[in-house]
C-alpha cells in the first residue's frame, strides 16, 4: 500500500473499488472523480489498493474511436508544413485553441490485411474499422474499438458504448455501422439521445420516461448524505455534476418529437439540427467516462457514404455524398465552389470533435483532467472523398498528452493499422503486440 501522507478524507475502499455511483431502483447516476478519490500525488486510492491494477495505481484509461464519413477536402485541411509550427489550415481552426492536445497526422494508407487498400465506401470502412476486407455484407472482423473493450472494458458497467448522431436510413450494414463484434456482425450505434440517456441512468420508473420528473429525485436523498462528509471542494464538485445532468436532462426532454423520425434517403429535406444532437450525444459521452461507466467508446457522426444535409450550414441544394461528386446535383468536387462547400462540411466536423475534446478538458481527474487519461482518435473511410481515396489519410489524435506527441503536425509514411497499434500498446497499454493491417509500430506518435 502507498505511503502516500494526505489530510485529504478518504471515501471508504469498497465505494472506490466498485465506482461511486447512486442507486434507486431502476435509476443510476454515476459520479465524477472528486478530490477525495485520490491521493497528494494525484493517485487514485483504489488504484493503490487493487492488486489487479495494471498500470502502477495510474487512473484508468480511456478510449473513443470517432468518425466521420465520405472524407475530406485534402486543399483546405491538410497543413502545409510540418512540425510544431504548422499552419493552422482552414478545417482545423476548431482544433487551434487545443492545439498542445491534439496531434495532426497525414500520409497514412487505408489498408486490409496483406497490404491491399480498401475499395469503395463498403470496402474503405472496413479496412478502416477491422482491418479486413469487406465481407459483401458487412466488417471482415472485429473492430479495433472492440479490441480494445476486450482489454479495458471489462471493469466498467458498459464494455463499450456505440454512439451516433446522423439517423438518415441509406444504405446497408456497412454505411450505418462502425463497430463490429465480428464477421458480419454489427453494433448499432444509439442515435436518439433520450434513448442514450435512459441506458445510462435508467428507465422504468413511469415518471422518468414521460418525463414528469427528475432522474435525480430518486437519489437527492443519498446525495445530500454523501455531500455532508465531503470537503467544500468535493461538495461543490459533486453539486456541479448534479445540475449539469439535470441540464442534460432538460434538453433531452426539449428535443422536439419530429427528431425521432428517419429521413428516407429520397425525401426533399433534411431539417434535423444535428449540432444540436450532437453536443447532446458528446455530453452524454463525457458523463459515462467521467463516471466510469465505460472506458471505450466508438462515436458516429455522420454515415459513411453519408446523405445528410447541413440546413445550419445553409448547404440544402445537395445532400453531403453528392457534394463530394460531379453528379448534376452538386458543383463538382474538385471545383472551387465544390472545395469550398466541403471545406465547411469538414470544419463542421472538425468543430464537433474538438467541442468532445475541450468538454473532457473541462472535467477535473487526479491532478489533471479527464482529457489527460483519454485518447480519442479522428478517422473517415476516405482521404480525398471524390475520387475515393485511400491512400494519404489525415487523422487527428487527442488526449492523454504525457503519452502522445501532442502540438505538430506529423508527414507519415505507413498504415492506420500501424498507428492503431502504436496508440493501444503504447498509450492504451493494451499490448495487442499485433494487429491486421499493421506492418509495425510508429514512434514518431509517442512523447
Amino acid at each position: 500500500m502507498s505511503q502516500v501522507i494526505t489530510k485529504r478524507p478518504r471515501l471508504s475502499r469498497r465505494m472506490l473499488l466498485k465506482g461511486l455511483t447512486f442507486s434507486h431502483a431502476s435509476v443510476v447516476v454515476g459520479l465524477p472523480p472528486l478530490v477525495s478519490m485520490f491521493n497528494a500525488a494525484g493517485t487514485a486510492y483504489a488504484a493503490e489498493r487493487n492488486p489487479e491494477n495494471k498500470q502502477g495505481g495510474a487512473i484508468a484509461k480511456r478510449f473513443v474511436l470517432w468518425f466521420n464519413g465520405n472524407g475530406i477536402a485534402e486543399r483546405y485541411w491538410i497543413p502545409s508544413r510540418t512540425g510544431p509550427d504548422y499552419d493552422i489550415s482552414p478545417c482545423l481552426l476548431p482544433v487551434a485553441k487545443l492545439k498542445d492536445d491534439v496531434l495532426i497526422l497525414s500520409g497514412l494508407d487505408n489498408t486490409v490485411m496483406g497490404g491491399k487498400t480498401g475499395t469503395g465506401h463498403e470496402g474503405a470502412m472496413s479496412a478502416l474499422m477491422t482491418g479486413m476486407p469487406y465481407s459483401g455484407r458487412g466488417g471482415g472482423g472485429r473492430s479495433f474499438d472492440q479490441l480494445i473493450a476486450d482489454k479495458l472494458g471489462d471493469k466498467s458497467r458498459f464494455r463499450s458504448l456505440q454512439i451516433g448522431v446522423s439517423q438518415e436510413s441509406f444504405g446497408g450494414s456497412m454505411q450505418k455501422n462502425m463497430s463490429w463484434s465480428g464477421l458480419n456482425r454489427p453494433l448499432p450505434p444509439e442515435e436518439l439521445p433520450h434513448r442514450l440517456f435512459d441506458r445510462l441512468f435508467g428507465a422504468r420508473d413511469q415518471g422518468w420516461i414521460n418525463r414528469k420528473r427528475s432522474i435525480l429525485d430518486a437519489v437527492q436523498q443519498d446525495a445530500n448524505l454523501l455531500s455532508k462528509g465531503l470537503p467544500k471542494e468535493d461538495q461543490q464538485r459533486l453539486d456541479e455534476h448534479l445540475s449539469s445532468i439535470r441540464d442534460l436532462e432538460r434538453s433531452v426532454a426539449s428535443l422536439p418529437p419530429n427528431y425521432m423520425k428517419v429521413t428516407a434517403p429520397e425525401e426533399e429535406f433534411d431539417l434535423k439540427d444535428w449540432p444540436r444532437v450532437a453536443k447532446l450525444q458528446s455530453d452524454l459521452l463525457a458523463n459515462a467516462l467521467a463516471t466510469g461507466q465505460t472506458r471505450v467508446a466508438s462515436y458516429m457522426l455522420t454515415k459513411c457514404q453519408g446523405l445528410a444535409r447541413f440546413p445550419w450550414l445553409g448547404l440544402t441544394a445537395a445532400r453531403h455524398h453528392d457534394y463530394t461528386h460531379k453528379d448534376g446535383k452538386a458543383p463538382g468536387e474538385n471545383g472551387e465552389e465544390g472545395q469550398r462547400i466541403l471545406r465547411d462540411i469538414n470544419r463542421w466536423h472538425v468543430e464537433e470533435f474538438a467541442y468532445v475534446v475541450a468538454k473532457l478538458k473541462s472535467i477535473p481527474e487526479g491532478d489533471g483532467n479527464l482529457l489527460d487519461n483519454t485518447l480519442l482518435i479522428y478517422v473517415h473511410e476516405h482521404a480525398e472523398a471524390g475520387p475515393h481515396k485511400a491512400i494519404g489519410h489525415v487523422n487527428l489524435v487527442a488526449g492523454c498528452r504525457k503519452q502522445v506527441a501532442h502540438g505538430q503536425h506529423l508527414r507519415l509514411t505507413g498504415t492506420i493499422g500501424d498507428m492503431y497499434l502504436t496508440l493501444a500498446d503504447g498509450v492504451l497499454g493494451a499490448g495487442l503486440g499485433r494487429y491486421p493491417a499493421a506492418n509495425g509500430k510508429i514512434p514518431q506518435l509517442l512523447a
